[in-house]
């Protein structure tokens, strides 16, 4: 007698295992989101020493790290942190410095024509760009700026408009110097595919490329200092562009930026 016993169509299991590593990574997404802020307080580089008892190699860097640095701040690592870190701090900056506040809300005015210009879609651009004027004004003009900046940036709406438009600023210099990325970019994509693939969705992690195209399109130094195991007790400094005096430091861990203070 033949076994009835109804078996799996093709492709059923493979389906089903896609189904659960899904599910795992929204369960996974979720305890992210529910236990770490979008960006959280500014803490001691104690607390980093802390994070790394048990494990000499971090322990020592992180040591190390503490005597060019008194804090440091987190942002939920979510592929958008490098984006996040970068403008919080730069914002945190410009909030103390009238100047270079005014130079930045006269560029971010301006952006959004440039971007046009380069063939983004008008009703895309003009979406993002409102809500990042709105934010760049709210925390230039409130009383307590630094409150201000911290509530916006922990407001999901406001703080993911502020990183979509980072990202499409990004994409814009890199497209806008095409000839000069493009030998950077492997896989034989062109600027535009990268852009697309690589630059201009969320959740997309960042790579010296867009680090390097965004210092560049704001005229602004980033630092980021590089905490790996590699050998040695140094955490070594990069600064884009080089030879800069740097305005923001970030703190880069495996796939994770934060935020640094001198």
């Amino acid at each position: 007698m033949e076994d009835e016993t109804e078996q799996p169509k093709s492709g059923e299991t493979t389906v089903n295992q896609d189904e659960l590593i899904l599910q795992q990574q929204r369960r996974i997404e979720k305890e992210i989101q529910d236990s770490i802020s979008l960006v959280g307080q500014k803490e001691s580089l104690k607390a980093l020493e802390k994070e790394y008892e048990g494990d000499i190699v971090y322990l020592t860097k992180a040591k190390v790290l503490a005597e060019t640095y008194s804090y440091f701040r987190k942002t939920r690592p979510d592929g958008n942190c490098f984006f996040r870190a970068f403008s919080y701090a730069y914002l945190e900056k410009l909030i103390n410095n009238k100047e270079e506040y005014k130079k930045f809300h006269t560029y971010a005015l301006t952006s959004k024509d440039k971007l046009l210009a380069l063939g983004f879609p008008k009703f895309t651009v003009d979406d993002f760009h409102d809500t990042f004027m709105e934010v760049i004004e709210k925390v230039g003009t409130a009383e307590d700026g630094s409150a201000e900046l911290h509530k916006l940036f922990n407001d999901q709406g406001f703080s993911d408009y502020v990183v979509v438009y980072l990202r499409l600023i990004t994409s814009g210099q890199l497209q806008k110097e095409k000839d000069f990325y493009q030998n950077f970019i492997e896989g034989g994509r062109t600027v535009e595919e990268f852009c697309h693939q690589e630059t201009e969705p969320m959740y997309k992690e960042s790579d010296h490329i867009h680090i390097i195209a965004m210092s560049s399109a704001l005229g602004t130094c980033i630092r980021v200092r590089y905490m790996d195991r590699t050998a040695g007790t140094e955490v070594v400094a990069h600064d884009f562009p080089e030879g800069s005096i740097p305005t923001v430091h970030l703190l880069y861990r495996p796939n994770h930026y934060d935020i640094l203070y001198p």
